[in-house]
């Protein structure tokens, strides 16, 4: 059964699931309320247009280039502001990413204006208030966020996730759903770590979310394909890992 269902808009319910299973599927008017306690979607817009000036991926050791991105760092204690760090390639080592890993990867990095924007810090202070209740322990978080898109063209396969089912070697990742246009399928799949299915959840409206234990569970989004190739189809999606730092 998946970890999803009414109420979760309550934070406990939230974090009981993900401590629970090791992950949790939020619909959008459920996310909207939880992520309501720590601040606005005032420039939501904005923040939904910049997908729209994504630089193309060009790192897919599969030969596509239907990933579109953006990459910003930042560092949280257990309170506080949390602060953006310098821009910074992204690694992921091979026992991670066995298509892309083993190299420092620079893409360009988020708008000063969209990473340091109500959005953004409302959904990071929403994570670090849930992922350090989940490890009290931690101290200092080192935070990265990705904005991708991907698109679907005819004959083309669309891989949200290329690598397959994997994990990013982090402790904790949100996945945000920012828009979705002209697409079928794009399903999220969580794994345990025998790569038994535990739950799938299609991300179809605006902050539909999944969170993700990594450590617990695998994770992967099934192939994207266009409803009408005449016209645009993407899927674009807000990506947020915490690692424990030391």
């Amino acid at each position: 059964m998946s970890e999803i269902g009414t109420g979760l808009q309550n934070a406990t319910g939230i974090r009981n699931a993900i401590a629970r299973a090791g992950y949790s599927f939020v619909e959008a008017s459920d996310m909207r309320t939880a992520l309501g306690r720590f601040g606005s979607l005032s420039d939501w817009p904005a923040f939904a247009a910049s997908w729209n000036d994504l630089s193309t991926d060009t790192y897919m050791a599969d030969g596509g280039r239907y990933r579109r991105r953006r990459f910003a760092v930042y560092a949280a204690g257990k309170q506080g502001t949390i602060t953006r760090g310098k821009h910074q390639p992204h690694y992921q080592s091979l026992d991670y990413n066995i298509l892309n890993g083993g190299i420092e990867r620079w893409f360009e990095p988020v708008k000063p204006e969209i990473g340091d924007g109500s959005s953004m810090g409302t959904i990071l202070e929403y994570c670090r208030s849930l992922f350090s209740r989940l490890a009290p322990e931690t101290d200092n978080w080192h935070i990265e966020a990705h904005q991708f898109r991907i698109e679907a063209r005819r004959g083309e396969a669309a891989k949200p996730t290329p690598e397959g089912m994997h994990r990013d070697g982090v402790d904790y990742v949100l996945v945000l759903l920012v828009d979705r246009r002209n697409i079928r399928s794009g399903t999220t799949t969580i794994h345990d770590l025998d790569k038994r299915t535990l739950g799938s959840f299609t991300l179809t409206d605006p902050l539909d979310s999944a969170l993700v234990d990594d450590a617990r569970c695998y994770h992967g989004v099934t192939p994207v394909e266009p409803e009408n190739p005449a016209q645009p189809a993407y899927r674009d999606v807000l990506v947020v890992t915490f690692r424990k730092k030391a």
